[in-house]
């Protein structure tokens, strides 16, 4: 999803029914927070969803849609309700399971059905729930997400969906949680001619329906997060082409809207280097089988697995703005690198609540500063992402509560990929530290997982507990604090505003050749330093820390 700004800052604070009024402010939660929220809930976890069939009707003239989704299910135990999300003004008409219409509740955006009996362990089952109505209007796409009922530059409808922070639900019957990803998905989207819907995955089918509509069927073959799926109508055209990548050809498709056509056959050329950089930081593109694609949109853009949103204007920085005030992320569009970088952080690896948000978007923006390595270097790559850290407020944490779809800082950002640049650091071996970003793809593929998950694997893969350095950026709002005294050849430190036990190893200049490693602690350490020039002491400016000089030891 794209960066923050400060206004929208305020906005995401209120995406879902939870109260985040101030960072003094406790948080309060809703019912509607919890069972959207719930990894946990009885009505979830009996039964897990292996195929979704969505077919749906979009109607411009009226801003409505009607349609159903046939929703395949593993047993995996005894359940006495099913627990399928839609949210108003939406409506379920009937559930119904083998020809009969289930009985079912209604408890605020969730629908509760009692299945047959025949619910047999190991067995693979389905139900089809029809539904309609007028669908939320995403007031500012796509973070207030829903429906976008606009018009492109020549008047023509231009009709889209964003749901990453108010659930996929606000469109479409589902099991509304991260944690429960499809193996596959097919999705009909019928809209009038000559709008095309471009959707995820590979276009199966064209229909036309003969009353002035037609019916575009696009299938996902591999596990897919529900808030990637979304409804693209428009005028758009279509060139591709086939990128020859780590694991092998690779289609790129790109659909402008047709008078955008000539700017994203130039523009869109970002799209190689890319993969390139990617792909040798990350591993392969996880969606060979379903391609990759670029979509024009009326929003700034959003990781929708295989079908990436894109609408910055087909120019580079982000809405004309760097966010890391250096002048390099104006060499590359922001849309194409972040919202691209999702594919293996967020689609490939998703996190199973949104309290880990983190996971998606710390590792997206640092993978800004590593495109930007690729492009000019390590050191320009560090000074964009060193630069970014004036985005970080710290004002609550970057972690919030588990269970009620809650969203934590926006800090998430700047400061969660300034945390993989500093574990970067701390790490002190770029191959290795590139075999672990390669690796978290490889052992968490197509895995929806804990946050704690990435933490120990990161850990594991080092050989170093870091344990204590994700506590301190992603669950406070503390920022490391080096104090240090030099008097004559000595210079005493230790580290305050931490985490108890907080141990992070950090360069600082103790002779004239460079940065030396020392491990501070919270007690106050000393060690004698050959600097010709006192004044000449400083501390490497790629660990995400504050410097203090102090007055007096204080043994």
């Amino acid at each position: 999803m794209p960066r923050f700004g400060p206004a929208v800052t305020a906005l995401v604070l209120l995406l879902g029914s939870a109260a985040h009024a101030s960072a003094q402010t406790v948080p309060v939660y809703t019912r509607a927070d919890s069972l959207r929220g719930s990894t946990v809930s009885p009505a979830r976890t009996w039964w897990d969803v292996t195929y979704y069939d969505l077919q749906v009707a979009v109607n411009p003239a009226d801003s409505t849609i009607h349609g159903h989704n046939t929703i395949a299910y593993r047993v995996l135990g005894s359940g006495q309700e099913m627990q399928i999300d839609l949210q108003e003004p939406l409506g379920v008409d009937s559930i119904v399971q083998d020809g009969t219409a289930l009985s079912f509740r209604k408890d605020g955006n969730a629908y509760f059905a009692t299945p047959l009996d025949s619910q047999e362990v190991g067995s693979v089952r389905a139900v089809t729930v029809y539904y309609g109505g007028a669908p939320h209007v995403a007031r500012r796409p796509p973070w207030d997400g829903g429906f976008t009922w606009g018009t492109d530059e020549e008047g023509r409808p231009w009709i889209v969906t964003t749901d990453e922070g108010i659930g996929s639900s606000i469109w479409w019957p589902l099991k509304d949680s991260w944690v429960d990803e499809p193996d596959s998905v097919n999705v009909g989207i019928t809209v009038p001619d000559p709008l095309v819907h471009v959707g995820n995955g590979r276009l199966r089918e064209v229909t036309p329906n003969g009353d002035g509509t037609t019916t575009w069927e696009w299938f996902v073959g591999n596990p897919i997060n529900g808030y990637a799926i979304n409804v693209n109508a428009a005028n758009y055209v279509h060139y591709g082409d086939v990128y020859q990548g780590e694991a092998g050809a690779l289609t790129v498709d790109f659909w402008p809207l047709d008078y955008n056509l000539e700017k994203a056959r130039t523009h869109f050329t970002q799209t190689y280097p890319m993969l390139a950089c990617f792909e040798h930081w990350f591993g392969p593109y996880p969606f060979y089988e379903d391609g990759f694609k670029l979509i024009d949109v009326p929003y700034p853009g959003m990781e929708h697995q295989s079908a990436v949103t894109y609408g910055n204007g087909y120019a580079n920085g982000y809405g004309g703005r760097d966010a890391s005030g250096t002048g390099l992320g104006m060499e590359w569009d922001f849309i194409i690198i972040h919202e691209a970088a999702h594919e293996w952080f967020a689609n490939n690896i998703t996190a199973r609540d949104r309290a880990d948000g983190w996971v998606h978007e710390a590792f997206a923006n640092y993978a800004e500063g590593l495109y930007t390595e690729c492009l000019f270097g390590k050191e320009d790559g560090a000074r964009y992402t060193v630069g970014v850290r004036q985005g970080i407020r710290n004002d609550r944490p970057i972690i919030p509560d588990y269970e009620v779809a809650a969203w934590g800082s926006g800090d998430m950002y700047p400061k969660g990929g300034n945390l993989l640049h500093t574990i970067r650091q701390i790490v002190g071996d770029d191959e290795l530290w590139r075999n672990i970003l390669r690796g978290l793809n490889e052992e968490f593929r197509y895995q929806a997982v804990a946050g704690t998950q990435v933490e120990a694997y990161i850990s594991r893969e080092a050989g170093i507990d870091l344990s204590k350095v994700f506590d301190q950026y992603l669950r406070t709002t503390m920022v490391p604090a080096l104090e240090y005294r030099i008097e004559g050849s000595d210079l005493s430190y230790r580290w305050s505003e931490v985490v108890p036990g907080f141990d992070m190893q950090i360069g600082v200049t103790l002779d004239d050749n460079g940065y030396t490693v020392i491990h501070p602690t919270e007690r106050w350490q000393t060690v004698r330093f050959e600097l010709s020039d006192p004044s000449a002491f400083a501390v490497d400016p790629n660990y995400y820390i504050e410097i203090r000089s102090v007055g007096s030891v204080g043994r």
